[in-house]
Formats: C-alpha cells, sequence, structure tokens
C-alpha cells in the first residue's frame, strides 16, 4: 500500500502535523526521514523493515553506512540522510549536556565521554576544554587511528583552546582491545603535550583511556601530571 493509500493519521507527515512529534513511533519518524520507499514497498514498509531488524535505538545510534545500504529500500541518498540526522540529534544531546558539566575528577570525565566511543572500533581522541573552574567549554574530536606523533599534532590541540579561551585541555582517547593500561607511545604523546602546555600556559589536566566499562587516568596514576582542584 502507498503512503497516500492510508488514512491520514496513519501518515507519519499528517500525524506530526496534528498530533505532535513526539505522538510518532520510531519508525515512524525513520519513514519521514528515508521520505520514499521503492515499487514494492511504501516509505512506512522500508522503515518498519529498518526498525524491525535493530529493535533498540542503541543498534540504530551505531549502524553504519554499509548496514543500512544492505537492507533493501535504502540506497546511499536514504542512508546518508538517515546518518545525518542521527549525528544531528547526538550533537545537539551534547550540546545541552555540555553547559552544565564540571570535569572535576576522572570518573566524571569517563562517565561523560564513554557515550562517544561506544561501538567504536578505531581509537578516537577527543579533547575536552575546559574554564578555570574545570566547567565544559566543548568536546572536540581530533583524529580517528592509532595515537602517535606523527599523525596528532599537537598544534591542532592548542589552537581549540586558543579558538575557546579555554584555562586547561583533558584529552581522552579508547582502546577498543578493552585494554586501557597506556602504551608508550600514549605516554610519549601525552608527556609532549604536557611539556607544550606548560609553555603556552594552557594545562594538560589530564589524558584519559577508556574502554566500554573501565577508564584509565594519567592524573589518578602519578604520571607526571597534577590535577588542578
Amino acid at each position: 500500500m502507498k503512503v497516500k493509500d492510508c488514512p491520514l493519521l496513519d501518515r507519519p507527515r499528517e500525524k506530526l502535523q496534528a498530533m505532535g512529534v513526539n505522538h510518532l513511533s520510531t519508525s515512524e519518524l525513520l519513514a519521514i526521514i528515508i521520505r520514499s520507499g521503492t515499487k514494492e514497498k511504501s516509505a512506512i514498509e522500508v522503515a518498519w523493515q529498518l526498525w524491525s531488524q535493530l529493535k533498540t535505538l542503541e543498534k540504530l545510534e551505531n549502524i553504519t553506512l554499509e548496514e543500512l545500504c544492505s537492507i533493501k529500500g535504502i540506497g546511499l541518498a536514504k542512508a546518508t540522510n538517515l546518518l545525518a540526522s542521527i549525528e544531528l540529534g547526538r550533537r545537539i544531546f551534547l550540546k545541552k549536556e555540555e553547559s552544565s558539566i564540571c570535569l572535576s575528577d576522572a570518573a566524571t570525565i569517563f562517565k561523560y565521554s564513554r557515550y562517544f566511543f561506544h561501538g567504536k572500533k578505531q581509537e578516537y581522541f577527543y579533547c575536552l576544554y575546559v574554564d578555570h573552574r574545570r566547567y565544559l567549554l566543548a568536546s572536540k574530536l581530533l583524529f580517528i587511528g592509532t595515537l602517535n606523533r606523527s599523525v596528532v599534532h599537537p598544534r591542532e590541540v592548542f589552537k581549540e583552546a586558543y579558538l575557546l579561551s579555554a584555562s586547561g585541555i583533558i584529552c581522552v582517547h579508547n582502546h577498543p582491545s578493552g585494554i586501557v593500561y597506556p602504551s608508550q607511545k600514549d605516554i610519549e604523546f601525552t608527556a609532549d603535550l604536557m611539556r607544550i602546555g606548560q609553555i603556552q600556559g594552557i594545562p594538560i589536566l589530564d589524558h584519559i583511556i577508556v574502554s566500554e566499562h573501565k577508564y584509565y587516568s594519567f592524573g589518578e596514576n602519578n604520571h607526571r601530571i597534577t590535577l588542578k582542584k
């Protein structure tokens, strides 16, 4: 059945207009983003097929372009629309959280940042920029890949700090292996950043390595980083 043949309140767009976006199911929201179906299936049916395969918002959040394109009725254009919508929602959520977060200790940093790395199969390196009270100003993804000094230039780390007028920087990256103890490259890179931070007057307050359920803090383990209170 085509969408235009459905009763008005069974059509996602019309239902949204009449009742508000909060009254739509997840599959109806997906149908609006997907916009059109195929010769065999309506947008509603394609969306329902997608949602029936995923079943949870967690899986939808981490779905890849390749996985979306493997679903019949979802081509590259629909898949990119979906991924863009998911990322926009994630950024809106994180931005709301940022304005009131005080990153006072490693456990709080881990609780805030672990969301960034959920389901990631590569290393992601973020810098969290804070004011003099350690309230978060912004979080920036600076690179994806194996952490080493040849691909992560300190210039990028401190450039963002100047743009934000940050008083301190907290580095966070993940180890997809689940082993959070720092490698020699992690230690060398952190030492480089600390030296530059001392010169620039923008200290590296901590560097935290995370996995799904645990973390390692350079500050807590006395890797020559003194956390400011």
